[in-house]
Parts: structure tokens; C-alpha cells; sequence
């Protein structure tokens, strides 16, 4: 037996529901040592730097 729903959702209903779906920028904020934009709370990749203190070698 496949599903069958019960009521039909008329368009405006389904719109409204969907119209709350959005995609949001991510948060950026600036690496404390090169200025570059980067996701918070994540080493900075163009320098592997977090909170100050390096972390991961960058190759150049």
C-alpha cells in the first residue's frame, strides 16, 4: 500500500511553508594575525593559526 495523504495542501499553504526556507550567509570574522576572513571558532586556513597561537603549517 503506498501513502496516500489524507488532505490536500492547496499551493498557498505549501508556499508559506516553503517560503520560510533560506539560505543565510555564513558568519565571517577577521584572523587575529593575517586579517583574512575565516569561519569562527576554526584555524584560519591561508595562515593555520588559532586564537593566536599556530597550529597547522600552511605550505606556501
Amino acid at each position: 500500500m503506498s501513502i496516500c495523504p489524507k488532505r490536500k495542501i492547496s499551493k498557498a499553504r505549501r508556499n508559506a511553508r516553503r517560503a520560510n526556507w533560506k539560505m543565510s550567509a555564513p558568519n565571517l570574522v577577521k584572523c587575529s594575525k593575517c586579517s583574512e576572513l575565516m569561519m569562527p571558532h576554526r584555524v584560519c586556513k591561508s595562515c593555520g593559526t588559532y586564537n593566536k597561537k599556530v597550529v597547522v603549517e600552511v605550505a606556501q
